[in-house]
């Protein structure tokens, strides 16, 4: 296996353990030349399941190609490379679960928004903002819109705690601006 940082083939496997999914095995690698360490994986090579594109042409499906796709969705937020790894490895798990041979890219498109969606909403947006090829401004923000409402409505459940004052502007149990909560003790 050639170090992807020195292009030296020769190293050694430090850890091995088997993926969550259970479909590929990770191991970490140490290159024995520069030192430093990377990851592979060891898939089973199955007849490869193709992606039907929107104008009809066909290509091999590519892990790879959705990994980059999440990658550039979640630039710069806070959605660990674990995190983007186990989702290629649900979809790909859903994709040759219902699929024998071929596959509509819209298919994927939904589980890959689906995914997103629960992980982080600005990298959901950002994402369907490309795949969805909006138009016009109205189009994102029907967008959206149901996210919006669904934040509000979890605001909304927050401040209607039992035991909470609703729009009590801060107020505790007092009446009085910061009279809740922890007491402090008189200076002596």
């Amino acid at each position: 296996m050639k170090c992807p940082f020195c292009k030296a083939d020769n190293s050694r496997v430090v850890d091995s353990r088997a993926s969550a999914d259970g479909f590929a095995i990770r191991r970490r690698r140490e290159c024995l030349a520069c030192g430093r360490r990377y990851t592979t994986y060891e898939r089973i090579e199955e007849s490869p399941i193709r992606v039907v594109k929107k104008d009809g042409a066909r290509e091999p499906f590519d892990r790879r190609k959705i990994l980059m796709g999440l990658m550039k969705a979640c630039e710069k937020r806070p959605v660990s490379m674990d995190a983007l790894e186990e989702i290629v490895a649900r979809i790909e798990h859903h994709v040759t679960d219902q699929f024998e041979r071929e596959v509509p890219c819209q298919f994927i498109g939904r589980l890959v928004m689906r995914e997103l969606r629960k992980v982080d909403q600005v990298a959901y947006v950002r994402f369907a903002s490309v795949y969805r090829d909006f138009k016009d401004v109205a189009e994102f923000v029907d967008e959206i819109r149901p996210l919006l409402k669904s934040k509000a409505a979890k605001a909304g459940s927050k401040t209607s705690k039992p035991g909470g004052a609703k729009g009590s502007a801060g107020k505790g149990p007092g009446g009085s601006k910061g009279s809740g909560g922890s007491k402090k003790k008189p200076r002596s």
